[in-house]
Parts: C-alpha cells; structure tokens; sequence
C-alpha cells in the first residue's frame, strides 16, 4: 500500500492545457474516485499517474517519492483499463500471470499468486479458458485478477465498468469494493457515472475543465456541495435549480422566482432581502401531500413514472420544471395540480454568477 500525492499537475497537449495546477493527497489505503464528465481530464490525470502520459508541470509522488521521471514498469501499479486489455491468444491463468513471468519470476510464486486471485474473484473454473469464451463481466474479473497477482502499491481503474450492462455494472460494483475492503490496496478509480463514485468512493474528487470543483467524502459532497457544478452533478436524479430573489417579511424568507412562485426558506438562511439566488432542492427533498397554504408550493405533474419502491414525478412550477422523488405510490394523475411542501433545512442557496454556495 502507498499514499499518492499530486502537486500543482499541469498537462498540455501543444498550446491547449489540459489540466490547470492540480494538488491533492491520497492517504494509505484509501479509495478515491475521480469523477467528472467527459473531457475534464480525469483520466489524463490518472494516465499521468500510471506513466503513461508525461507530466507537463508539477509533481506526482507515491509513498513520498517523485515519480515523474519513473517509467511505468517501475512504479509498482497496476491498471485496470475500460477496454479489459486482455491477451486473446493466451488464457486466463497466462493473462492473469503475465506480468510475473516477464519479470521472470519464480512459476511457483506465479502459480500461487494466479490462484490466489482466482480464487478471490472466483475464476477457478475458467483459469483454462479464452478470453473470446468469457463473458463482459468475467473478462473484468480477469484484468482485476491480473491487477491482483502484481501485488502492486496502487490500483487504477479507468472507466472499467462502461462496457457493462446495467445490471452487471451494479453486480461489479459490489465486487470492486469488496476486494478494495479485503485487500486495503490504495485505489484510485475514474469514472463519469457518479452513482459509481457515490456507492465505491472513500473520497471523491469532482473535477471540470481540468480544475478541482470539491473534494470529500460522498455524503459531504451531496449534502454540503461547495458550487453549483457539484451540487446538479453528484446526486440522481440531478438537484432541482431555479432562479429568483430572496424575500424576507414578517418572520419568514422566501426566494420568489419567475411568474411570483414562492420557494420557502429557512428564516437563518443567507441571503438579504432583493439579493439575486439560485435555489436549490433535491428531488427527495420535496414532499407531494396537504392542501394549500403558505409554505407549500403549487405544481402541475406533467409525467408519471413509478419504479416500484419509489415514484418520480416530472412537475411543471410556474415557468420552471422540476423532479420530485417520492416513496411509495401515488395516485397523481398529468395534468392535476399538486402541492409540494419542502424541507427547508434541506434547501441550497448559491451565488448565480460565481455559482458558488451561500453560507449563513
């Protein structure tokens, strides 16, 4: 096991910069997810950290040593690719062993490691077979198992579940987390999809354009996200955004959106009377039930869609659309006029320019 720590990364592609000073530690054992949509730089980040990018600006370290001018071979990773990487014309056991054996280590030592890691993944059978004759989820088996057998300081996974059906994308999730847990192997993992960051993650890392939005933990980054990006991109379904001022009169706060919808507020909230506000609540965070008054909200349902545990409800509020999640049923109908009443410890204010959260 390792730490790594990343200080003021840079990466650039001729003239156009990639990655924009990037700093932060990742402690022993920890399993960090970098997280972000396409073209962020998640995973030139990541390729920088295996060696297989060159770093442009900065320092990458594992366990305090500087590694940018380490070849990959020598860094004592092991990478976890999208595409699986697999030897078609060797099998499971050769694919798993390979990398042993081209260091010219001992068959023994190479024999136990294979079928330690086949027994942990539960590749016994399969040890004699072709990757051609495995399915998606167990050729992923087979690149983690050959992750496993280096014995390596840090793991990397690079969008290793995107060619995953949806039902076996959640069936490796448990899996990948689960040997995170048996092996305490620091294990830096990319992804796009930030329910995979939220269910695998010790700490996620959101990025944008290159940059850092927010680092913590997955309940920290739900509940207290810093910025507008990060609260509408970690969470599903996404968080609920309008635009309005904040309004203050006789012991209550509102923010009034377009066509006068009122959203309530806690009266400690921040903001000042007339003060310009996105307004932020997750689609839990709003109920459907009571009959009219001051605090709740008028809303007509546009679709209906149940899941079983939950329904999801698509409302239009004045010129604003918004998700609600509810548990259970209901018997909603589109086209009938709701009331949605909301948790206002749970409501978000941000700054609409900067997009940064208000805080009290």
């Amino acid at each position: 096991m390792a730490s790594v720590s990343f200080r003021n990364v840079e990466k650039s592609f001729g003239s156009t910069r990639i990655i924009h000073g990037i700093g932060f530690d990742i402690a022993d054992g920890e399993f960090t997810v970098l997280v972000g949509p396409s073209g962020c730089g998640k995973s030139t980040l990541l390729r920088m950290l295996a060696g297989l990018e060159e770093i442009s600006g900065g320092t990458i370290a594992i366990d305090d040593h500087v590694v940018n001018d380490i070849e990959s071979k020598d860094r004592d990773i092991a990478m976890v690719f999208q595409s699986y990487a697999l030897y078609p014309h060797m099998t499971v056991g050769d694919n798993m062993g390979f990398s042993l054996r081209l260091r010219k280590a001992d068959p023994a030592l190479t024999r136990a490691r294979v079928a330690n890691a086949a027994r942990i993944l539960n590749l016994g059978p399969y040890l004699e077979r072709y990757p051609r004759e495995l399915s998606g989820g167990q050729r992923q088996r087979v690149a983690m198992g050959r992750a496993i057998v280096r014995d390596p300081k840090v793991f990397l996974f690079d969008e290793p579940l995107s060619n995953l059906d949806a039902k076996l994308r959640v069936a490796m999730r448990a899996e990948i987390k689960a040997l995170h847990q048996r092996l305490k192997t620091t294990t830096v993992y990319v992804t796009h999809d930030q329910v995979e960051a939220m269910t695998m993650a010790d700490r996620i890392v959101v990025m944008q354009e290159g940059r850092i939005e927010q680092i913590g933990t997955p309940l920290e980054l739900y509940d207290h996200p810093a910025n507008l990006f990060v609260a509408q991109f970690i969470g599903s379904p996404a968080m609920n955004v309008v635009s309005g001022v904040v309004r203050r009169g006789q012991g209550q706060a509102w923010v009034e959106a377009e066509g006068g919808v009122r959203w309530p507020i806690a009266p400690a909230s921040p903001g000042q009377d007339g003060q310009p506000v996105a307004y932020g609540v997750r689609p839990g965070d709003l109920g459907v039930g009571g009959g009219a008054d001051s605090r709740s909200v008028p809303a007509e349902v546009i679709v209906v869609e149940p899941t079983g545990a939950e329904t999801e409800l698509l409302v239009r509020v004045g010129a604003s659309q918004f998700v609600v999640v509810i548990h259970g049923r209901t018997q909603a109908q589109p086209g009938e006029t709701i009331h949605l009443s909301i948790d206002t410890g749970a409501v978000h204010l941000f700054d609409p320019t900067s997009g940064i959260a208000l805080t009290a």
